[in-house]
């Protein structure tokens, strides 16, 4: 019996890290679509093409993301917004955010 508690905590480690790796490539993609955004304007399209293709469905599934039309349109104004991923999930951006969302609920 511990062995099999010990295999499937084994097999639940080795999936949250492949998880996590997927996720890491979701990032880069991201990160590529802001660049190309930048420098030629076509970013949220390309990240739309990405995420609609067969690799980009494969890697947001294995992301532990549901590949629908809802979370390609969120990318899309993910990549619009041209903030980089290191810098969005970095916790002085979202203290700012939710300093700016708290002003201007207070203004409102």
């Amino acid at each position: 019996m511990a062995d099999f508690v010990d295999g499937s905590a084994f097999n639940f480690e080795q999936g949250q890290r492949a998880r996590k790796l997927f996720a890491a490539v979701v990032l880069a993609a991201l990160d590529d679509a802001i660049a190309d955004d930048k420098k030629y304007g076509n970013g949220p399209d390309q990240i739309a093409r990405w995420a609609r293709s067969r690799d980009g469905r494969e890697v947001l599934s294995c992301a532990g993301i549901d590949p629908n039309e809802r979370v390609v349109k969120g990318l899309m104004e993910f990549v619009a917004k041209g903030v980089r991923t290191s810098v969005a999930l970095s916790r002085e951006e979202s203290e700012r955010r939710a300093a700016l969302e708290a002003d201007q609920a207070e203004a409102a």
